[in-house]
This record gives structure tokens, C-alpha cells and sequence, in this order.
């Protein structure tokens, strides 16, 4: 008995061993956090660290050039070792392999991914494959990969995983609006550095608008010495008063067409198609204050480039009622000699198959007033102003197709028929990229209620107010592929990112992050694999990353969510988080509130003679949202209206 018994000790204690062992393990190994999620994670027991000297493995072949480069300046910059490239090494840390038979489930842009306790190989039917193959070890490596300077006293590892990856769609998008704004080539260099982190292949670059022209025209050179320049103003974009006549108009900029080139090649090094975009006839002030000969309305010489002055009426729901005539002439066949010559210089300078002539939000008003468009009209047999508008767009998608490329605009182009061979890229919610789909045109989508991420992230009371509010949890429940439509025809989607409230860099980094990890996720993981609890994990973890690359992001969904509503004659404040479990601390008498504050529970009723209201999120005992303050006559502005 008591031999049995001292075995029974013996075995408790080594189970008590492995148990504390795991427990051990699972305490100092961090979780793995990729965005977007592959389609395919193993992870295994141990973990592989960067040698002194890292060699990487890449083979002869030149293609593999732009990969082996990127990975090369990562490791060395941020890790201080050495880093040689070789090819057909004996011994290598990180192998790079394009597969000699093609493996079809990997398409162009799979990977697999396979960490032992012996180095890395990443395989690929293509040189984006391994590319997309090097986004997910970085993100498997500490934060610290992301530093511009070496960081010391870091432990480089790995751990040990099989990951078999591959897109769910070809065209994974955001879109950059440097019209309403100019952003700088290394500003744009930035921003396709951050997109490629997450697997985004496109770059729509919004050129020109009513604020500015942003694109070298050789053949139309008043576009840029006129064009690209308005009067500075700062504060809330659309509200500004006009410029006097006499103030400078300095405030711009526009990129040469060795800048475009630079782009092109910068993109196509990191597996990034830049998609030009020109938005006609709408929306283009700026081009006619360089060429008013374009425009329909006499006296057009008169106008200037808008500077966010007010020069639509938005009253009267879509299309707006223009105050000015910021409208290409339809009637006009020098308007369609202009196309010719800046669709021809596009064409030239973007390698990539599309060119996105807008076809957005575009006012009729001016045109109804016109001699030339009604002469047009009986000319043609166009029944109303959209047959007027279709008529412009299926001439200009000629213009485009005798180019060698592709036609694409915003889903107003279906209005009054659809130019025949036209891509629709559908902003307007779902319901233009399904009738476009049903009718068998290619889709891109892109809709405002999930994809538009220059609306506010957050409450008003703590983000720069816009007309709208898309929070991430509603970001991430986009879904490209509407159950109605053949999913060949959805190319893939897009956020857009328009500037008019974004006056800077860091402004455009905190409206496109988080919720670009939203996006990137739709369009890359297998749907069934969506899930908002483990992504918002996965995001928090993101953060440090970004902080290390010193992007900026927006902490907002940390920030309690606000809904008021009126109880007999008192107003009550409903709380709540987009991601649990976080606590909410509150104040009415004008002090900070912190975790020994009263906690919200259940809805507030106001008190009477209250100003305002305070609040923080916690988790613990540690403070994680900002701190918010809201007036209580804001609060009582948001009440619905008495019917």
C-alpha cells in the first residue's frame, strides 16, 4: 500500500508540473493577433529566434527583388543585425520560394507560411504571395519590428505556426481624396505603407475637385497653375466665408508627372495598383476656374477654386442644387476634347487597367437653364437631365476604352443608362452595386454606412464633428456580397477616405485606423470566420504595433456610447461600450470622474440644475477611454423632436 501510495504522490507532483508549466506558458507567450485573419493558423509548441546574422534565402530570380528588399530594410532597421540576401543558401533564417507547380488554392496573392524551431519558409505561386507571406511574420514578430531605429533588449522570436493564407477578393481598397487637401509624395509613400501592413492592393487616389487639381496635365497646364490653388482656412470645412478677391491663393499643391511616376513605382513595389480618379462632370470648379470655356453658364470666368466655401444646396436631398455652376458642359464638344487630352495623359502614367471618372452627386440645375444642353436634348432624343448626364458618360467611357483601359465611376453613372462595358463603384449604400451587378456590369463597393471613414468614429463630443457617425463594430460587419447578386460580378470593396474636415497627416492616419483593419478583414478572411469579439482583441493588440510605427489611430472604441432620450420631462442617458467588459464612471457637478466615481449601472436621469455630464471608461482599475464632457444642452439638442 505504501509503495502505491508514494506512486500516487509521485504522479500528483508531475501533473502538478505540467499544469504549472502550461499555466507558465500560457502567461508569457502573448496571443497571436494578425489582421486580417488567415484563413488557416496552426500554432505549435516553441518558437524560432533571429540568429545574429539574418540570411535570407530568395533564389536568383530578379522579381523577388522588391520583397527581399522590404524584408531586409524591416529586420536590419528595427533589429540592429545584420541582414544578407542570398540565393540557394545552404543555410538560411528566412527562406523565400515560389512554387514550381502552381498550387491552386493559393491563386496570385496566397501564402503558405511554416515557423519551426529551425527558421521560416514562405511559399507562394507569385512574388505578392510572399509578399502578403512577410506582412504576417512581421506581425508575428515583437511590436519593436515596427521601429524606424534599432531597438536593444528585445528577444526576436517567432512562435512556431502553419498558416495557409489566400484573399477572398481581388480588389481590396482604400481610397486617399488629396484634392480637398494635398498630401505630399512622402505623405502618400506613408499612407501606402500603412495600407500594406493589412493586405490592401489598391490605391484610389482622388485627384481632382472643387477645391483642387492635383494632377500634371502637360496639355493643360492652367489645371495646375490655377487649378490646384485656393485660399487657406481651417475650422469647419463648408462653412467658410469666400475668399476676397484680393487674398492670396496660395494653398495647394499638385504632383508632377515624374511625382506620379514616383508613386507608381513606390506601389508597385509593395504590390499596390494606384487607381487615378478625375470626378466629371460634377464637382469640377476647379477645373473650370482654369478653362471656363467648359462650362454652360456665362459669367464662369468669374469663378475661383473653392477654398470650403458653401456652393451647393444640400436641402433638397440628391442631386444638390448648385449656387454656382461647378458642371462640365454636356453640350460642349470642347469638354470632350479636354477628356481626351487628360485621359490620354492618365492613361500613360497609371500602369493600372481602370480610370475612375467620378459621375458623383452632380447638380442639373445649371444645365436645365442652358440653350446648348436643351438643344443637346432634342438633338439626341434625351428625355430628362440623367439621359443628359448618361449621354456624357458613355461618350467619355469611349474616350477611356480608346486608351486601352477601363471605364469605372460612382453609381450615379446608372442613372439614365449605364455606359455599356462600365465598372460601378457603389458609395450610395448597396442598392447601386446590386443593380449594376444585375444588370452584369463589374461592382466595386464601397457604401457610405460602412465604408466611409472620413465619418466621425465616435461621439461628437470628442471627435471632429462631421454629418455622421460609423463606429468600428459597424465597420466590420460589411459585407461586399449582397445574397441577391452572382458574387464573379463583385470585384471586391473600398473605404473611402474624403478630406474635407481632414487637414493634416496625422488626421488622415487616426480616421483610417483602426477601421482599416475593419475593412481589410472583409475583404481578405473567409467570411464564416468573422467574429467581432476575438477581431476587437486582435485590434487592441494592433495598437502598441502602430504606436511602435508611429501611426497614429483612434482609441474610440474605448469611449462610452450616448443615447438620450426625454421621460416625461426629464431627459435620461443611456450608456454603453462597443467592446466589453468596460466600466463607465460619471460625474455631474463639473469634476473628473475616476474608478471611485459612481458607475453607470443603469440610465441616468438628469439632474435639474445640471451643466453637464463627465465621463471615462475603465478596465479594472485602469483608465483605458478618454475622458468626455458633454453640455447638457448638447444632450438636449440630440433629443428627437416632439411630432
Amino acid at each position: 500500500m505504501q509503495h502505491i501510495f508514494q506512486h500516487m504522490l509521485k504522479l500528483s507532483g508531475l501533473l502538478f508540473g505540467c499544469l504549472f508549466s502550461a499555466a507558465t506558458f500560457s502567461q508569457t507567450t502573448k496571443p497571436i493577433s494578425i489582421i486580417p485573419q488567415p484563413v488557416s493558423l496552426v500554432k505549435s509548441v516553441g518558437q524560432f529566434t533571429l540568429p545574429a546574422t539574418v540570411i535570407i534565402n530568395a533564389g536568383t530570380s530578379s522579381e523577388m527583388i522588391p520583397v527581399t528588399d522590404y524584408l531586409k530594410n524591416k529586420i536590419a532597421v528595427s533589429t540592429g543585425k545584420p541582414v544578407s540576401i542570398k540565393s540557394n543558401a545552404s543555410f538560411s533564417t528566412i527562406k523565400l520560394v515560389l512554387n514550381k507547380a502552381e498550387n491552386p488554392s493559393l491563386g496570385k496573392e496566397g501564402y503558405q507560411l511554416s515557423v519551426t524551431t529551425k527558421g521560416v519558409v514562405v511559399k507562394a505561386n507569385q512574388v505578392a504571395g510572399l509578399f502578403y507571406g512577410v506582412q504576417t511574420l512581421m506581425q508575428l514578430l515583437p511590436k519593436e519590428i515596427e521601429s524606424k531605429t534599432a531597438v536593444k533588449n528585445v528577444k526576436w522570436s517567432v512562435p512556431c505556426v502553419q498558416v495557409t493564407d489566400y484573399p477572398r477578393f481581388g480588389w481590396r481598397g482604400l481610397m486617399f481624396d488629396v484634392s480637398r487637401h494635398f498630401f505630399t509624395v512622402p505623405e502618400v509613400k506613408q499612407y501606402i505603407d500603412a495600407m500594406v501592413r493589412y493586405k490592401y492592393n489598391l490605391l484610389h487616389l482622388h485627384l481632382a475637385d472643387d477645391e483642387g487639381w492635383r494632377i500634371e496635365i502637360k496639355s493643360l497646364p492652367r489645371l495646375t497653375e490655377v487649378g490646384a490653388y485656393n485660399a487657406k482656412r481651417v475650422g469647419y470645412f463648408g462653412t467658410f466665408a469666400a475668399p476676397a478677391a484680393d487674398e492670396p491663393r496660395n494653398y495647394g499643391g499638385f504632383y508632377t508627372q515624374e511625382d506620379i511616376k514616383e508613386l507608381v513605382k513606390y506601389a508597385k513595389e509593395r504590390f499596390v495598383n494606384i487607381l487615378p480618379e478625375i470626378d466629371v462632370p460634377g464637382h469640377s470648379l476647379a477645373a473650370i476656374a482654369s478653362y471656363p470655356e467648359l462650362s454652360c453658364t456665362p459669367g464662369a470666368d468669374q469663378y475661383k477654386v473653392r477654398s470650403g466655401e458653401v456652393i451647393m444646396d444640400w436641402s433638397h436631398g440628391q442631386p444638390p442644387i448648385a449656387l454656382i455652376d461647378n458642371t462640365l458642359c454636356p453640350a460642349n464638344e470642347k469638354v470632350y476634347e479636354f477628356m481626351d487630352k487628360i485621359i490620354t495623359e492618365l492613361a500613360q502614367l497609371f500602369p493600372f487597367e481602370y480610370i475612375h471618372l467620378g459621375g458623383d452627386e452632380c447638380p442639373k440645375n445649371f444645365w436645365a437653364k442652358s440653350d446648348a444642353v436643351k438643344a443637346l436634348m432634342q438633338k439626341e432624343n434625351l428625355k430628362d437631365m440623367e439621359e443628359v448626364q448618361s449621354y456624357f458618360e458613355k461618350r467619355v467611357e469611349k474616350i477611356v476604352e480608346s486608351k486601352g483601359k477601363k471605364f469605372m465611376g460612382w453609381d450615379e453613372i446608372l442613372q439614365g443608362g449605364l455606359a455599356p462595358n462600365a465598372a460601378v463603384m457603389s458609395w450610395r449604400g448597396m442598392k447601386g452595386g446590386i443593380q449594376a451587378a444585375k444588370m452584369g456590369h463589374e461592382v466595386v463597393m464601397s457604401p457610405t454606412d460602412f465604408a466611409y471613414i472620413d465619418y466621425m468614429q465616435g461621439d461628437p463630443s470628442i471627435e471632429s464633428k462631421v454629418y455622421a457617425t460609423l463606429r468600428l463594430d459597424k465597420t466590420y460587419t460589411f459585407e461586399p456580397v449582397p445574397d441577391s447578386v452572382d458574387a464573379k460580378l463583385i470585384k471586391g470593396g473600398q473605404a473611402n477616405l474624403w478630406t474635407e474636415q481632414v487637414y493634416n497627416m496625422r488626421r488622415a492616419e487616426y480616421m483610417t485606423w483602426p477601421r482599416g483593419f475593419a475593412i481589410a478583414e472583409s475583404l481578405w478572411s473567409p467570411k464564416a470566420t468573422k467574429n467581432w469579439t476575438n477581431f476587437a482583441e486582435r485590434v487592441e493588440n494592433q495598437f502598441p504595433r502602430l504606436e511602435e510605427a508611429e501611426i497614429n489611430y483612434a482609441p474610440s472604441m474605448y469611449d462610452p456610447i450616448v443615447n438620450v432620450s426625454r421621460r416625461d420631462s426629464t431627459m435620461t442617458i443611456a450608456l454603453s461600450t462597443e467592446i466589453k467588459p468596460l466600466d463607465i464612471y460619471y460625474s455631474f457637478d463639473n469634476s473628473f470622474p475616476d474608478r471611485f466615481y459612481p458607475k453607470y449601472t443603469q440610465p441616468l436621469v438628469v439632474p435639474k440644475e445640471a451643466a453637464q455630464i463627465k465621463m471615462i471608461t475603465y478596465r479594472g482599475k485602469q483608465p483605458i477611454g478618454r475622458m468626455m464632457s458633454i453640455p447638457i444642452a448638447d444632450l438636449t439638442a440630440r433629443l428627437p423632436q416632439k411630432k
